[in-house]
């Protein structure tokens, strides 16, 4: 019976060190397979067997090959692996907006600087054909480099979609590698309850793999399996069922790329704000931050610079002397650029029968003689529920509500926006618009064809002009001055002859209305009628009284006059020589015509520059601190899960040792049953 008890013994011995051994081996020939986990195994000793002297023992058996596994270390890991991977393409997406932006020569700014040199020359010789016509190819020069921007930045966004959906295909497919996965553990742990460790591994990996596109999170179940969730809980994986994930048109913008999830009723789409981390989160996020503002900046530029300018240039008159008081106002070109106006996208699921809905540019505002939009650079989102209509700000969420279109747009007049809406009826109840005010200015903005043919049509002098007469016996001096808008209604009647008497200007056509120096208007009811004067003081014949200050036409008297001198407005006969509203368009270049006169044409695009300057270093220098952190984590994990090959053949030796113990004591099991066999048969 102890021989018997001594070779099983010895058996149980050899198995648990073949088991080891083998399980070093494992290890060993694995030790460069990524997600690959350190495996050992468990050994227990069996019953032993009751006797009169006592329990003597009955060998060994392997419990279990296990793995050494930290579901805390692995998840650190696959977060820092996400945050890694987001910020790695947000960043190689944001360095092309920012090399194309910063380059000397892709960049706007030497266009703005041209074209605005080029109106400075016009301005100092309009009679000159060649300098008109150099203005019309610095503008065309400038809407090209608008176009090529638009067109590569459109290209960007393209691509983004591409990759977005690439990356979706992406997940599917270890969405379902996993829930394949899933089954087969289930089925292999199900009979003995013992763990399928490579297979874990290999399951491991693909997460470790799939957070690389996408943040997630894992639960495990009783059975074995996983349930992957991503964004604030959405189910992509549960058990052997996968959910799947999807690209489809945007509901609010059909025009871009948006991601959904697959339902048992269809597909959701999920808002970007969920789908964190990993490829996917970084092009979202890339798309949403830095794209999309780029291009409605530039676009906000645009439409900034056409509106400006074309209302500088409806002030002037053109080489043919045409103005705004033409015997034949269609025949005079005001307008020098074209460009798109808001663009408004009606949501993909809108009830039937919701109105059209449409959105204008405002024209620009003056002041100090010149002119500035309140253009945003933000979309814009327009819904309707039960209670009336609502209008969002996208950049930062800023509401205006009210019971329709004409109350939001009576709040906008007060608080504007650049742009007025209007529909086609009332809207109704679960409508939503999307407004765009500047998304297609870019690439739309171009020279107008017939100023681009004549370079006659250039209005760089004033069409208005005032003057001492020449009986004057006076010192009093009078600038040519220059109009604003309204100015026609401000001069029905031309000429006009004013007259200095004992310390008053008289001889206002009845009906005028007289600012002076911006202060409110006083209306003219007799030509007998005066006027204060004092030297210096800016009199305006007011057409607009609702600009502040009011507008028209303004001029100066400086001086002191004679009783009698009387002083002359009339229509500017000079327009070869004369470059007053040539001056005003050149000196757009330095006013502050953005932001609700903040900042110029120069200052704002300085300001995006910088901003996405500033964004691709701010997640360079993120990405590399995350690469640090995922490196540490990665480190520590494989500190306790990873093979270390010089434990690994410390083992080999540990459980070669058992193994030659062992089939010793087998040895002299042997000999001992020999001997007694021998003893029995005498």
């Amino acid at each position: 019976m102890a021989t018997s008890g001594l070779i099983g013994t010895g058996i149980t011995g050899l198995m648990a060190a073949q088991i080891g051994l083998q399980t070093a081996e494992h290890n060993i020939t694995n030790a460069n397979t990524a997600g690959f986990t350190r495996q050992r195994s468990s050994q227990a000793s069996n019953l032993g067997m009751s006797t009169g002297a006592g329990f003597i023992g009955m060998g060994t058996h392997v419990s279990t090959v296990e793995r050494l596994y930290s579901r805390f270390l692995t998840d650190q890991v696959n977060r820092s692996q996400s945050s890694t991977s987001q910020l790695d393409t947000y960043h190689q997406q944001i360095s092309q907006i920012d090399n194309l932006l910063g380059d000397s020569s892709s960049g706007l700014s030497p266009a703005l600087q041209n074209f605005f040199t080029s109106a400075q020359q016009v301005a100092n010789n309009p009679a000159d054909l060649p300098s008109r016509q150099a203005m019309i190819a610095g503008a065309q020069s400038l809407s090209a480099r608008y176009i090529a921007m638009g067109d590569q930045l459109a290209q960007m966004a393209r691509a983004v979609d591409g990759e977005i959906t690439s990356t979706i295909s992406g997940i599917n497919a270890f969405a379902e590698q996993i829930g394949s996965l899933n089954q087969r553990i289930i089925v292999a742990q199900a009979p003995t309850g013992q763990p399928a460790n490579d297979m874990l591994d290999t399951r491991d990996q693909l997460v470790a793999e799939l957070n690389k596109l996408v943040k997630t999170t894992t639960t495990i179940n009783s059975d074995g399996s996983y349930n992957v969730f991503i964004g604030n809980g959405q189910q992509l994986v549960v058990g052997a069922q996968v959910m799947g994930m999807t690209t489809q048109p945007s509901n609010s913008d059909q025009s871009r790329i948006a991601v959904g999830l697959k339902t048992a009723t269809g597909t959701q789409e999920m808002p970007e704000s969920l789908l964190d981390g990993g490829v996917l989160g970084g092009l979202l996020a890339f798309r949403r931050e830095s794209l999309q503002p780029a291009i409605n900046e530039l676009g906000r530029s645009a439409a900034s610079l056409a509106l400006t300018f074309n209302a500088q240039s409806a002030l002037g008159q053109d080489l043919l002397g045409q103005s705004q008081l033409s015997s034949t106002p269609n025949s005079f070109t005001p307008d020098f650029f074209s460009v798109a106006g808001p663009q408004v996208l009606t949501g993909r699921l809108n009830p039937a029968g919701s109105a059209d809905v449409s959105a204008s540019f405002i024209d620009p505002p003056p002041y100090s003689g010149n002119f500035y939009t309140d253009l945003t650079g933000s979309d814009y989102q327009l819904t309707a529920d039960a209670s009336g209509v609502t209008l969002s700000r996208l950049t930062d969420n800023k509401q205006w509500t009210g019971a329709d279109l004409t109350a939001i747009n009576t709040q906008l007049a007060s608080d504007p926006q650049g742009f007025t809406l209007s529909a086609s009826a009332a809207l109704v109840a679960g409508a939503s618009y999307l407004i765009q005010p500047t998304r297609n200015a870019m690439q739309t903005l171009q020279v107008n064809p017939s100023v681009a043919i004549d370079p006659r049509l250039i209005t760089a002098g004033g069409p208005l002009s005032a003057s001492i007469s020449t009986s004057n016996l006076g010192s009093a001096k009078v600038n040519s001055g220059r109009v604003g808008p309204g100015y026609p209604a401000a001069v029905a009647s031309l000429p006009i002859t004013l007259q200095f008497q004992s310390g008053q200007l008289q001889n206002f056509p009845v009906g005028t209305q007289v600012s002076i120096d911006g202060g409110a208007p006083v209306t003219i009811t007799a030509l007998t009628d005066t006027i204060a004067y004092s030297s210096g003081a800016t009199i305006t014949l007011v057409g607009s009284s609702t600009s502040t200050p009011p507008t028209g036409f303004s001029f100066t008297i400086t001086g002191t006059p004679n009783t009698g001198d009387t002083f002359v407005i009339a229509r500017n006969s000079g327009a070869t020589v004369d470059s007053r509203n040539a001056l005003a368009l050149a000196q757009l270049q330095t006013q502050d015509t953005l932001s609700g006169k903040s900042s110029t044409f120069q200052e704002g695009y300085a300001r995006l520059v910088n901003a996405t300057g500033n964004k691709a270093r701010q997640v360079q220098v993120s990405s590399d601190a995350q690469q640090a952190l995922l490196a540490e984590a990665q480190a520590h994990r494989d500190s306790f899960s990873g093979v270390n090959l010089d434990e690994e053949a410390a083992d080999l030796i540990r459980y070669q040792q058992a193994y030659q113990a062992s089939a010793k004591s087998l040895q002299v099991g042997s000999t001992l049953f020999d001997t007694i066999l021998q003893v029995v048969a005498r």
